[in-house]
């Protein structure tokens, strides 16, 4: 089970961070991603890291703003959200894959969202 908080009300230029915590004692095993789905709009990758954390992946709209670090010993995967832009406002969830993969159809499991919503 994957609980994502974190999200609010910001203005552009602003820093948020976004957590996801996991139960159980397997998340280690899994490769953990960040979608957002703003409203009207199809839900998009954002981010990813490996089992380890030492690979990362990031779109080219987030790439040099966010950063995706993780805790293996806290079960936690965050989402560090620099310089934010009111394009950013969506609903973000964080997902658990095998492996360290972009595409949606390759996740196993996914929280429930956390609402960002950037002011210009």
């Amino acid at each position: 089970q994957l609980q994502a908080s974190g999200g609010g009300l910001l203005q552009a230029g602003g820093s948020l961070r976004l957590s996801c915590a996991a139960s159980g004692r397997t998340f280690r095993s899994y490769g953990m991603g960040w979608f957002r789905q703003a409203p009207g709009k199809q839900r998009e990758f954002v981010a990813v890291i490996n089992r380890s954390g030492g690979s990362t992946s990031y779109a080219d709209s987030v790439k040099g703003r966010f950063t995706i670090p993780r805790d293996n010993a806290k079960n936690t995967v965050y989402l560090q959200m620099n310089s934010l832009k009111p394009a950013d406002t969506a609903v973000y969830y964080c997902a658990a894959a095998g492996y360290m993969v972009r595409a949606e159809n390759d996740y196993d499991y996914w929280g429930q969202g956390t609402l960002v919503t950037v002011s210009s």
